[in-house]
This record gives C-alpha cells, sequence and structure tokens, in this order.
C-alpha cells in the first residue's frame, strides 16, 4: 500500500532534513509533502534539498491549516503524518504505522513514544490523542466537522474525536526509541512553555469546538426525526 506523509513544519530547518532522509526512499511512501508554515527560518529550503515537495504558506495558519493543506495537495487516499521534530526515527516505525492499516486490521494507527525519552514518553502514555504521528485516510480530514484551519495545535484531538465517532478501529503502535525535541529546548524555557501553554489552549478550544459542532448536529439529527 502506497501512502503520502505529510510533514507540517515550522522554523524546523534543524531537524525536518533528517526526517525526509529517513522515510523518502522507502517503498510504502509516494511522495513527502512538507508543509512549510510561514516559517522564519530556512525549512523549506532545507525540505526541498532533503528531497520533498516543498509547499510555502505566507503565512502561519497553524498545524491543522498546514496538516489540511498538505492532505489537499496529496495524490494517495491514505495518509502519514509526522512532526518535523522527530528524533530516532527508522523505518520500522513506518512500516509499523502502516500494516495495520494495509492488512485491513486498523482504520487508523497513532504512534506512541517509548524508550526514547522520559518526557516524551509519558505525555504520550498519558495523552496519546496528542501523538502528530498516525496513518489516517484522506477522506477522514476533509470531511471532519470543524474546519481544521481553526484548529491548530487542536487538530489532532479533533482527529481522534472524528475517528471515535465513526467508529473506526484505532490502534496504538508503540515506536521504540523514537522522542522528539521539547519547545522549552527550542525556544529556550520561558519562551518555550509560552509555547507550550499556548498549545494547550489550542487544544481545549479544539475539544470545545468538536463538542458544539457535534450538539449542532445532534439538535439538527432530532428536527429531522
Amino acid at each position: 500500500m502506497l501512502v503520502s506523509a505529510v510533514i507540517p513544519a515550522f522554523n524546523e530547518e534543524e531537524h525536518v532534513g533528517d526526517v525526509i532522509k529517513a522515510i523518502k526512499d522507502l517503498p510504502e511512501i509516494a511522495e513527502v509533502i512538507v508543509v512549510d508554515d510561514g516559517s522564519e527560518d530556512h525549512t523549506a529550503e532545507v525540505a526541498k534539498n532533503a528531497g520533498a515537495k516543498v509547499i510555502q504558506l505566507d503565512e502561519n495558519m497553524g498545524k491543522g491549516g498546514a496538516m489540511l493543506r498538505g492532505v489537499k495537495e496529496a495524490q494517495q487516499e491514505t495518509i502519514l503524518f509526522l512532526d518535523a521534530d522527530l528524533i530516532g526515527l527508522t523505518a520500522q516505525h513506518i512500516h509499523d504505522l502502516i500494516t495495520p492499516i494495509a492488512e485491513d486490521k486498523a482504520d487508523m494507527t497513532v504512534g506512541i513514544f517509548d524508550k526514547g525519552r522520559l518526557s516524551t514518553d509519558l505525555a504520550q502514555f498519558f495523552s496519546p490523542y496528542l501523538s502528530g504521528q498516525r496513518v489516517v485516510s484522506k477522506q477522514l480530514i476533509l470531511d471532519m466537522k470543524v474546519d481544521p484551519e481553526d484548529l491548530r495545535f487542536g487538530i489532532e484531538v479533533a482527529i481522534s474525536v472524528q475517528a471515535f465517532e465513526k467508529l473506526l478501529r484505532v490502534e496504538n503502535v508503540v515506536l521504540s526509541g523514537m522522542t522528539h525535541v521539547m519547545k522549552e529546548e527550542k525556544l529556550g524555557f520561558s519562551k518555550g512553555l509560552m509555547a507550550r501553554l499556548k498549545m494547550y489552549k489550542d487544544i481545549a478550544a479544539a475539544g470545545i469546538k468538536v463538542v458544539v459542532s457535534n450538539k449542532k448536529d445532534d439538535e439538527k439529527y432530532g428536527e429531522d426525526k
């Protein structure tokens, strides 16, 4: 089974090249699309040099908007989402994420860090629905009730809720030895902490938007009935 890899990236010139190089020559990967979400560094240039197709956004749209742009550009019906700051990504990780879909044992897979670093392991152990590493159908993203462009960092929560509502088979896949760079490491403690708090705000807001959307659908269903 062939998949389109979509990598949203914002100021990830130090890491995005390694992520692309780890996957671009794998037989399962039909294309690698990096969506440069208004970066102020050389993310786009690095991604192009590493062999990815690059979509450059003029301004920062947030993770949800960047992912949607990548999905719309993708040629395959199955999408592999990866974060741009992964450390320790291997071909085996990609194979493990894709295989349950290819064998029709799952409709969506979600990658969970393990034995990478304690901080990232614990974060994903307690909140796997926030993982940016997953394989989903293109249509699931296009059919989302809430516009991904309005979700920013809350996109993963909304995808998980959508999968739950559609009764999709979701399989968590352990990604042993993988981790990612934390915001506090990229930006320094103070700026990183502020960025993290903003991310949590986006996540909470996304949850509210999804609940409101579902309530409206229920009310409409009641009226139609």
